[in-house]
């Protein structure tokens, strides 16, 4: 047993290090300079530039330059951009998702089913299907470059909606029994009881959604023209573009955003990995 557990250990601690090898190159090469990674590619030690590139991406404002090869880029500002996108796209889903659950679950309704499969087919036409007519609404209603249409259009989540769904369904009818003697209507019974039992699920799809919400590129890059709303990928995507236009891309500034980039997920999954996990083990029970 000894041996197993120890042969177990080495093969998740090289599992490990497998996995975080890129991130750490990426970090150690954003300490050297852009001739630096230019000549010789990725550097697997630390180079004599420090943090001089995150220092420049967060706190300075690296203008369009032909010489330096550089896009217009503010770090903090698309931190911010960034963390709205992912709060809002997380929340928002979590919200719309419970509320029609609730309603699917616990309402009588002509169609009721039906019209939850519908939402559920959803999930067969992707966003890039539909893309196109979302922006066509977006654009007439007047919200290209705003916060409410980078996140509005994408909340509905059929996915989100078939997981509380199916939560719901497993809540005991005793408890439905005792909400009606004690007189609690459908806004109480919501608020009192089903939002406090379903505290380990939201954490586990705010987890999901906040890293689907970060990570979005298609959606912001149609609908931000103005740079005050353009998010971290967008911001290195505008460094890259350099290449194609003949420069020298800030490699350095390029490496810092996409470990800064990383930060956030990664922080709310060690937020919420202990509410993740239980609501793992409650669905396999």
């Amino acid at each position: 047993m000894k041996l197993n557990k120890v042969i177990d250990h080495i093969i998740l601690i090289v599992g490990v290090l497998f996995l975080m090898l890129p991130l750490w190159l990426i970090f150690t090469s954003s300490t050297h300079s852009t001739e630096e990674i230019a000549r010789n590619g990725l550097q697997f030690w630390f180079g004599d530039q420090g943090f001089a590139a995150y220092k420049t991406i967060l706190f300075g404002h690296t203008d369009s330059d032909p010489q330096a090869g550089t896009a217009l880029v503010h770090g903090m500002l698309l931190l911010k951009n960034s963390m709205i996108l992912g709060l809002g796209f997380a929340i928002g889903k979590i919200i719309i998702s419970m509320t029609a659950a609730y309603a699917i679950v616990y309402f009588r309704f002509p169609f009721g089913n039906l019209i939850f499969w519908i939402v559920f087919s959803s999930l067969l036409m992707p966003l890039e299907v539909r893309i196109i007519p979302s922006y066509e609404i977006v654009a007439k209603l007047g919200m290209v470059n705003t916060y409410t249409g980078l996140i509005l259009p994408l909340i509905a989540s059929a996915t989100a909606t078939f997981f509380f769904r199916q939560f719901f369904k497993s809540i005991p009818e005793e408890l439905i029994e005792a909400a009606r003697l004690d007189n609690a209507g459908p806004f109480r019974f919501f608020i009192d009881i089903l939002f406090p039992l379903s505290k380990t699920m939201i954490a586990a799809i705010f987890i999901i959604m906040f890293v689907v919400g970060w990570n979005q590129y298609l959606w912001p890059i149609l609908m931000t023209t103005d740079e005050s709303f353009k998010t971290l990928l967008l911001g290195i995507k505008d460094i890259i573009s350099a290449l194609y236009e003949g420069r020298i891309p800030d490699y350095d500034q390029i490496f810092a955003l996409a470990v800064i980039s990383v930060i956030p997920p990664v922080l709310v999954v060690i937020i919420f990995q202990k509410w993740f996990i239980k609501c793992l083990i409650q669905t396999e029970k």
